[in-house]
């Protein structure tokens, strides 16, 4: 019953990619395996149908299969039977990875603002590369020739085919989850566009953007550019250069150390002289070379000011003095005083009014007679 129904299914076109291909006789087996959804199928094939597709595929190769299902009664398993393979072109991979690219650029995942800065030096560096490759070595001997005491914890993984988008998750995964990784490396050779489809996996992509540890991707050579290169926090043409960009090299560091201590050092012995010549210079002013000169001289100014003062208020008071005797001298030439001197008196009433005319004069007024020193009191008899 089951294999009645699953006959009257019809056919499918399926893509995926090719696994476990043998062989036997006239009929070609292999599995079909969904990459990013981790599905596989067994698939037979007539060899026939297997030859006449070019170009041929190879285990690793992406195609789209017609296929049939079927019902095998005695093993009561599902399989499919390949009625036409054609292989996935360069062209149509392209156009799905630049759709791909397109969808991830627009969720973020390749903002320059997410990319982290990587640490001076790293403890620990992680690296995700194939068993025993050339990028293995690339990086390590080029980091321990750089900075001979950094750590590494390798990661063997495959770097192509079905397995390797998994395993590289797998191992990125343990390595971010170990505290003290700082850095974490991709690294894988050379090779074809499909040969590098792996680095270019949704899945990987997301999980390189999930992961706290800074990532390095050094997948190819300069030309090479799968998608792993756009969402990592750095990119490295080649392994070599992710080594070069990882760890810092210490005869570098070391130059740089010597050049910034002699600058330095210049830059304090500058600071040094110059403050020094100040110093000098302020030492030999006559305040500080000869204080008490210092003091002398304002000593003898301030004499000279004294002095000053002294002869500029003594010709005051001179002058003074001479005015006031003038004055003095005028003030006796007309004062009554000098005409009272020469015998002169004056006459006065009681009142104090001053008689001048004899007239002014009857019998009996009692008078004042005033001379220069002194004055008797008088009274009028007659007048004539």
């Amino acid at each position: 019953m089951v294999g009645g129904w699953i006959g009257k299914l019809g056919t499918v076109w399926v893509e995926g990619q090719i696994t476990e291909l043998t062989a036997r006789g006239g009929t070609v087996f292999l599995t079909l395996r969904d990459p990013v959804a981790n599905i596989s199928a067994r698939v037979t094939c007539p060899r026939g149908v297997y030859e006449a597709t070019v170009p041929r595929p190879v285990d690793g190769a992406r195609i789209v299969t017609h296929l049939k299902p079927d019902f095998w009664v005695n093993k009561g398993s599902f399989a499919f039977t390949a009625l036409e393979m054609r292989p996935v072109g360069v062209g149509e991979l392209l156009a799905r990875l630049e759709r791909l690219r397109r969808l991830l650029a627009s969720e973020g995942l390749f903002g320059v603002d997410r990319k982290r800065r990587l640490p001076f030096l790293p403890g620990t560096v992680g690296l995700i590369c194939g068993r025993d490759s050339a990028a293995e070595r690339d990086v390590l001997e080029n980091s321990r020739r750089r900075w001979p005491a950094v750590r590494f914890t390798v990661e063997p993984v495959a770097v192509q085919g079905p397995y390797a988008v998994g395993e590289v998750i797998e191992a990125l995964r343990r390595l971010d989850a170990d505290t003290d990784v700082d850095v974490i490396v991709i690294a894988r050779g050379g090779g074809s566009m499909e040969d590098l489809l792996p680095f270019s996996d949704e899945a990987l992509v997301r999980a390189v953007a999930a992961c706290r540890t800074p990532v390095v991707s050094a997948i190819g050579h300069e030309q090479d550019n799968p998608l792993l290169d756009l969402v990592a926090d750095v990119r490295a043409s080649t392994p070599t250069d992710a080594a070069k960009k990882v760890v810092p090299d210490v005869g570098e560091q070391l130059t740089l150390i010597r050049q910034l201590r002699d600058r330095g050092r210049r830059v304090a012995k500058g600071w040094l002289d110059r403050e020094t010549a100040w110093l000098a210079a302020a030492r030999s002013r006559p305040a500080l070379a000869d204080p008490v000169r210092e003091v002398e001289r304002r000593a003898e100014q301030a004499e000279q000011l004294r002095d000053r003062a002294r002869r500029s208020l003594t010709g005051s008071l001179d002058r003074a003095q001479d005015s006031l005797e003038h004055l003095r001298a005028r003030l006796v030439s007309l004062s009554p005083a000098a005409t009272l001197e020469r015998g002169y008196a004056i006459v006065q009433r009681p009142s104090g009014d001053v008689v001048r005319l004899a007239s002014e004069i009857s019998p009996g007024d009692e008078l004042t007679v005033r001379f220069s020193d002194d004055r008797v009191t008088v009274r009028s008899d007659s007048t004539t």
